[in-house]
């Protein structure tokens, strides 16, 4: 039977890790001025190069731990690993060379510096890898399993054990279930449930069990304080599984006022003064090399617009922005001159007979857009953020889309998470919400410019913008 032993694992990993690291770091400086492979001279004492490994090792193992590197690898997926081990790395590399230009060190080889951060990914990802198909070989064999017990049958109970049957490599067995409402015998998926709730004084002396589970429906919280208190006199490792995870996201924010705990029930990072002044000053920064960059650009499209339709060459429309105040939003505009009654209530369509034969063109590609720098350079919008509407729509989906308003948390964006992954135009509103709200929850400085490096790529050109 398997205890809490991932402390023990973990100080491993890191001793592990660290040798990992210096390890590729001596490669790569081997690689660049020893193997003959790059026709280069040294540049510095060698001596200069290894002490930086004083400052390396440490910084790139807390890296790791900030990126979540030393999570359990029951429930860490090899995907999100890698990105994981790239971003570290990424962020290393970038200190480094940082460090270099601040210190005015310019003999310190950079390319060796990009050799390092191939070969630690390759390294530190092949080490990983091969920790997973030896923990898959004694686990596949009885070893390393864990034994856990459900108590309460509900809606948490079923995800939980969809999970764990989906991902056998975890190694976790589920024993059974214990409810005072599911009739004994009933079964799920292969899991019983074994009898009532207070089974548990009888169940936990046997010390056959790794794990508790607490996955009560909420109509019996009530016993909640009674059943952790029974499971941490036994000494068993006990987790709670909440069975309201449709109201509560699933990274709330806890803070604690005096000793109370409160949790937050929506998680709004940009809500930090750090992150909303650091998000601001790359936008201002944005937009002003947009503006600078593209206005030939914008100056050719301006001509254009001119010179095929009548009208304005931009369209100026209400839009509801950050902490729902109205803002005037500009685009190139695409459409024929029309009454603003049509305007504020016909959604744009397939083939719709107002877009312009160039406007057509620009929606298609998003260059009706390009005026939207100045709302970022103003301070109306950001580069990235959930896309603005009109206040008429905003009205309509907040009475039916619960969490529409969720939006409004943050500046809208020139492009976004939603954009980027197909959901524009006359697209579904409910799932661009969903991808708006994981935005708005999950922020990060890297997690905008992956959307920026996507929106070039595929955030353009999309077949739902008419």
């Amino acid at each position: 039977m398997i205890k809490d032993n991932q402390a023990l694992f973990n100080r491993i990993q890191v001793v592990l890790d660290a040798i990992i690291i210096a390890g590729a770091y001596a490669l790569a400086w081997w690689f660049k001025f020893k193997s003959g492979l790059i026709s280069f001279s040294v540049g510095l004492p060698t001596r200069y190069y290894f002490r930086a490994l004083y400052y390396i090792v440490p910084g790139y193992l807390y890296l790791y731990y900030q990126f979540n590197l030393y999570n359990s690898k029951r429930a860490s997926g090899r995907k999100a690993e890698l990105f994981n081990i790239i971003k570290a790395n990424s962020i290393g590399a970038i200190a480094i060379m940082v460090v270099l230009f601040v210190i005015d060190q310019p003999h310190f080889s950079r390319s060796m510096i990009g050799i390092f951060w191939i070969f630690n990914i390759f390294l530190e990802t092949s080490f990983r890898n091969v920790v997973r198909i030896v923990l898959r070989f004694f686990r596949r064999r009885g070893y390393n399993i864990k034994y856990v017990l459900l108590v309460g049958y509900s809606k948490s109970a079923e995800s939980y054990i969809n999970r764990i049957r989906l991902n056998p490599q975890w190694g976790y067995v589920i024993r059974g279930i214990l409810d005072d409402k599911m009739p004994r015998g009933t079964m799920y998926k292969g899991v019983k449930v074994l009898g009532s709730i207070d089974n548990l004084a009888i169940i936990l002396p046997e010390n056959k069990l790794d794990e508790i589970a607490i996955t009560l429906s909420l109509s019996e919280y009530g016993r909640l304080e009674e059943i952790v208190s029974l499971c941490e006199k036994s000494g068993v490792h006990t987790k709670f599984i909440p069975d309201y995870s449709g109201i509560i996201p699933n990274r709330p924010y806890t803070e604690d006022v005096q000793g109370l705990p409160v949790i937050n029930i929506r998680h709004v990072p940009l809500t930090n003064t750090i992150n909303s002044v650091s998000k601001r000053i790359v936008d201002i920064v944005g937009s002003f090399a947009g503006i600078i960059l593209l206005s030939p650009l914008m100056l050719v499209i301006a001509l254009v617009v001119k010179l095929t339709s009548k009208g304005s060459i931009i369209f100026v429309q209400e839009r509801v922005g950050l902490h729902n105040q109205p803002f005037r939003m500009y685009k190139f505009r695409t459409m024929i001159e029309q009454t603003e009654a049509d305007e504020n209530t016909k959604w744009t369509v397939k083939d719709d007979p107002r877009v312009t034969k160039v406007g057509k063109f620009l929606r298609r590609t998003s260059l009706d857009e390009l005026p939207q720098f100045f709302n970022i350079f103003a301070g109306k919008m950001s580069l990235v953020g959930p896309r603005p509407e009109r206040p008429n729509y905003v009205e309509q989906f907040q009475e039916t889309i619960p969490r529409y308003n969720i939006k409004h948390q943050v500046r809208p964006g020139l492009t976004g998470w939603a954009q980027v992954n197909g959901l524009r135009g006359d697209s579904s509103i409910e799932e661009r919400i969903e991808y708006d709200i994981y935005y708005i929850e999950n922020w990060t400085m890297g997690f905008d410019f992956k959307i920026l490096v996507m929106t070039l790529f595929k955030g353009f050109v999309n077949e739902n913008a008419y």
